[in-house]
């Protein structure tokens, strides 16, 4: 299967030939093509239906194409022989287009596209319903909304990294469309989407479970290393381990005359 994304519109062909799978965004055009056109005769007659009934269009030999009623203001010829362009496409539009060739009393289908018509998402809103910490973790429980559908979801920060209770959590909408929550770097991201477009709204876990800054200080009030609290890239000071280190150091330095522990303050 190939897919292609133009203008609004993905197009998903199948392998089987010239039938294709087909979203198009609402008030968007779509070509209706023929690629076999160079191998039909020269005195064919091809018509394009939709729905395998109703008639959009007649080639007949040596004529200009006939648009039918119901289609007239709506349809443009490229110069490929035998396409043609529908124009403004709205939901009434999805089904089965087919382009029916007449050759010497034999009729064959020479192209055929099934068209879905989709309008655009609706705005999604991200929204952090709690938080909550301690010594070891933090948890952030937060709500991703569309108009139709929501899904709640919890994420748990500790002293490395953040995971999402779960995993990823998704659902299909009301209206169709796919509704999804997941963690992405230090980002909370909810995403709104169908096959013809998509929107998100995101949070960022420091914002929420932020790092604390811890001073590691020698007697004379001079700094000697980095962070320390919920996690953070280069060095991680855990204040139990630095408990533990000032006892040892203070029992040494009793008999070898070394200055007083290190202290740690956390800002």
């Amino acid at each position: 299967m190939f897919i292609f994304v133009i203008m609004g519109l993905l197009i998903c062909i199948e392998a089987s030939g010239s039938s294709a799978v087909v979203f198009v965004q609402r008030g968007k055009d779509f070509p209706l093509d023929v690629i076999t056109a160079d191998v039909l005769e020269e005195d064919v007659i091809v018509f394009w239906k939709f729905n395998k009934k109703d008639v959009l269009v007649r080639f007949l030999p040596g004529r200009e194409p006939s648009v039918t009623t119901a289609y007239k203001g709506r349809i443009e010829f490229p110069e490929k022989k035998y396409s043609l362009k529908l124009k403004d496409l709205q939901e009434a539009d999805t089904g089965v287009y087919t382009a029916e060739a007449t050759e010497t009393d034999a009729s064959k289908i020479i192209a055929e596209y099934h068209v879905t018509v989709q309008g655009p998402v609706s705005p999604v809103n991200l929204t952090v319903d709690s938080v909550s910490n301690n010594s070891d973790s933090c948890n952030i429980t937060v709500t991703c909304r569309a108009q139709d559908s929501h899904i709640n979801s919890t994420f748990r920060c500790d002293t490395k990294n953040c995971s999402q209770e779960g995993g990823g959590r998704s659902e299909v909408t009301a209206s169709g469309a796919f509704l999804h929550v997941y963690l992405a770097n230090d980002s909370i991201i909810c995403n709104h989407s169908n096959q013809v477009s998509g929107i998100k709204d995101m949070k960022n876990t420091q914002d929420f479970c932020p790092r604390r800054n811890v001073s590691v200080t020698d007697r004379g009030g001079n700094m000697m290393a980095g962070q320390a609290g919920l996690g953070s890239p280069g060095m991680v000071v855990e204040r139990r381990t630095w408990s533990k280190l000032q006892a040892i150091m203070g029992h040494v330095s009793q008999h070898l005359r070394w200055p007083a522990p290190l202290a740690v303050t956390e800002d």
